[in-house]
């Protein structure tokens, strides 16, 4: 095994932010390499992943979130997957052990030996694919709501990190028509030519409500919710009687350039909810057992070429702040990942 550096980088919250983050609110610092102690593994990052909710931990100054709030002089965190390449004589991870952890945003992670997840190299073909957050959207969709075949679903978001894998998801399930909202015409065509969304309507370009009227002329039948506010009242408006609406996030206000980004205000009228029987629930997989369901199927979709993980590489650590800035701008489409 290669001798371990003596030093390792990290990206740290330098202060809190008063709206939306920017680069001078992070600084990329070196320190010591920690060793392990008793029931720790040394862990050397290969990935991990940028996510918008991040700006909740950042931003957050009470613990009334449901995300661990960072201070100034913290190490930013994230899904990962790295390399085992010390570990505890007896532990059941082994130096060369590929895993998963919460420790991103480092070069090395110190992680207790619970909080790792060893990979199967057999379950998907790509150890960035355990990156996804696939799980939260088939969980939603095989749990949250009855998807019946031919059903017309809206997806908003539908180019981020859980919305690309929820409009794929939903096509492989049965769903005949596949609608996302976005926020720029370049977006909206990659969603169709590349992800095989039926329609993209783009926020900004004219009201939502008519532009889904032209994508959803006979009206949706399910609502895969990450953003709230105008998209929801559009989808409501659109939505067929018994629609099933499934909240996941609330993009509306978590990417708001005003506050903390922990409330999502939003007006609805409730007629057309009581008149169209709209069935609405609020959705967390940690909620559900079946992760384990979800990485096989996942993983026999794309060997067999009917799926794809929709996701951008960032290489370096050192540009790993910019890349949070565009996640929460939105100029990706599906799950952006940093690579070491």
């Amino acid at each position: 095994m290669a001798a371990l550096p003596a030093t390792q980088r990290e990206v740290r919250l330098r202060a809190k932010p008063d709206g939306l983050p920017r680069l001078e609110h992070f600084t990329l610092v070196e320190t010591p390499l920690a060793s392990p102690g008793e029931g720790e593994v040394l862990v050397r990052n290969r990935f991990f992943q940028v996510f918008a909710t991040l700006r909740l931990l950042i931003a957050a100054v009470t613990q009334d979130t449901p995300f661990p709030v960072l201070q100034p002089g913290d190490p930013l965190v994230g899904a990962a997957v790295g390399e085992v390449v010390r570990a505890p004589a007896g532990s059941a991870l082994q130096p060369g052990d590929l895993v998963s952890h919460g420790l991103g945003w480092r070069e090395y992670a110190v992680v207790p030996t619970g909080e790792c997840a060893r990979l199967d190299d057999e379950a998907l073909p790509d150890p960035i694919a355990h990156l996804q957050r696939g799980w939260t959207a088939y969980a939603a969709l095989t749990r949250g709501v009855e998807l019946r075949p031919g059903d017309t679903v809206f997806v908003s978001a539908g180019g981020s990190g859980i919305g690309a894998m929820a409009g794929l998801i939903a096509k492989r399930l049965g769903a005949g028509r596949v609608i996302a909202s976005t926020s720029s015409r370049e977006k909206a065509d990659r969603l169709v030519n590349e992800l095989g969304y039926d329609e993209a309507v783009i926020r900004g370009a004219a009201p939502l409500t008519e532009q889904l009227a032209k994508a959803a002329p006979d009206g949706i039948d399910v609502f895969f919710d990450n953003v709230g506010g105008e998209q929801l009242q559009a989808a409501v408006e659109a939505a067929r009687p018994g629609a099933q609406f499934i909240l996941i996030g609330a993009l509306s206000g978590q990417l708001s350039e005003y506050g903390t980004g922990t409330e999502a205000p939003v007006q609805l009228d409730s007629m057309p909810l009581i008149r169209k029987r709209i069935v609405m629930r609020g959705f967390s997989s940690d909620d559900f057992d079946g992760e384990e369901e979800w990485t096989k199927r996942f993983g026999a979709w794309l060997r067999a070429g009917d799926m794809v993980f929709p996701h951008a590489r960032i290489q370096g650590l050192e540009h790993a702040p910019q890349a949070l800035l565009d996640v929460i701008d939105g100029r990706h489409v599906g799950a952006v990942i940093v690579e070491l």
